[in-house]
């Protein structure tokens, strides 16, 4: 798009990336505390918490940080964390879903309040953006790993609706059901996510643009939000 640097884009996408792995601990976290409250410290016994620890292995959480948040958890001093999600207007007709998992409900409708007094946009009724949605599973692997055309097979055989590629990374996109499916039947070294994908792409102006990215940007840097969706075309 004229006038808008495709640096800065770039730039922008390698730094949500970064945020966005930083964000993927937090979560997993979170998760790990949620199921030790509500079934215990043992794994054996609590199938939620051993699913939570096998994703904090899978995204290569340490060890000794798995552990120290089963004791954390174990505490009576610790809150529990609830899940949940905002809909938002941005700029230009751009709907965003800001997914959320946090121990404070107050607090995190006071900060998504800041965000759009700081940065404009509107907090929308639930399901007002999320109709133009929908979660898929993510499988992302990097590019040395696998040669493109026997990946792209592989997974499509496996039941993949979609593969795309970029500098460094080719991305699988299935319906969630067949997530561990493709993930075991590709033999790499697999991250993978439940993300929310839009169903169109909406073009906007360079000025909607940055403004809309200046929210996002606000809104990943709350402690609370674990991700921020949009069906911004860039």
């Amino acid at each position: 798009m004229a006038g808008h640097s495709k640096w800065a884009n770039i730039k922008h996408k390698k730094e949500r990336a970064d945020k966005k792995k930083g964000k993927v601990f937090s979560r997993i976290a979170k998760e790990i505390i949620s199921a030790v409250k509500a079934g215990g410290v043992d794994p054996k016994a609590n199938a939620k918490l051993k699913l939570a620890i096998q994703k904090a292995k899978d995204a290569n959480l340490p060890n000794d940080v798995i552990d120290r948040n089963i004791k954390k958890a174990a505490s009576k001093d610790q809150k529990d964390y609830l899940e949940m999600s905002y809909e938002l207007y941005g700029f230009g007709g751009v709907g965003l879903i800001v997914d959320i998992m946090t121990d404070n409900k107050n607090r995190i409708a006071s900060n998504i309040r800041i965000a759009t007094n700081k940065c404009g946009g509107n907090v929308a009724m639930p399901g007002a953006v999320a109709f133009n949605f929908q979660r898929k599973g993510i499988l992302k692997t990097e590019k040395k790993l696998a040669k493109e055309d026997e990946l792209f097979m592989k997974a499509t055989d496996l039941g993949a609706e979609d593969f795309l590629v970029d500098d460094e990374t080719y991305t699988i996109i299935c319906v969630i059901e067949d997530l561990h499916k493709i993930k075991n039947g590709l033999d790499i070294k697999l991250e993978t996510s439940l993300e929310m994908i839009p169903k169109t792409f909406i073009e906007c102006s360079d000025e909607d643009i940055d403004s809309n990215i200046k929210l996002i940007e606000f809104l990943e840097n709350i402690d609370d939000v674990d991700a921020v969706y949009h069906n911004m075309k860039i």
